[in-house]
């Protein structure tokens, strides 16, 4: 189940983010767009629930999924990029969004790809999907049948 303001026919229109549910860096990015995101664009999924699997699945994404995945527009995004514009949705963080686009493209998903293929170690692993707090389920996805 999803709150109110996300339906199937919207799944295409909302930013949608796709990230490790087990990742301790990656539960506090999610956090940090959270508290970042007072309008609340960004709706979130767990790569490794059901609905997960069937959005990578339904998009045909065969990248490693050791990135975090943006959908938005009906457009996928992934590493730098999609961090990029996740920065560019958030308030506050222009600062961070103008240094980030400063380094060219390969440059960006170098650091990108070493951070995640490292994440487990650097910044360990939890034992499971991050659980959204009550203030924030709405903005998670949590029933399969949206996706379908």
């Amino acid at each position: 189940m999803l709150g109110n303001d996300f339906s199937h026919n919207s799944l295409d229109c909302q930013p949608l983010i796709i990230f490790d549910g087990l990742c301790n860096l990656c539960e506090k990015s999610v956090v940090f767009i959270i508290n970042h995101d007072p309008q609340a664009k960004f709706h979130f999924v767990s790569l490794q629930s059901v609905a997960g699997q069937l959005l990578i699945k339904k998009y045909q994404i065969l990248q490693p999924l050791s990135s975090v995945i943006l959908l938005k527009n009906n457009q996928l995004f992934f590493q730098s990029d999609a961090a990029l514009m996740i920065l560019a949705e958030l308030e506050s963080v222009a600062i961070q969004r103008i240094l980030l686009t400063m380094l060219p493209k390969p440059i960006r998903n170098w650091f990108y790809q070493k951070i995640a293929k490292n994440r487990y170690r650097w910044f360990g692993k939890r034992e499971e999907c991050l659980i959204p707090t009550a203030e924030n389920r709405q903005r998670f996805i949590i029933d399969e049948s949206i996706i379908t």
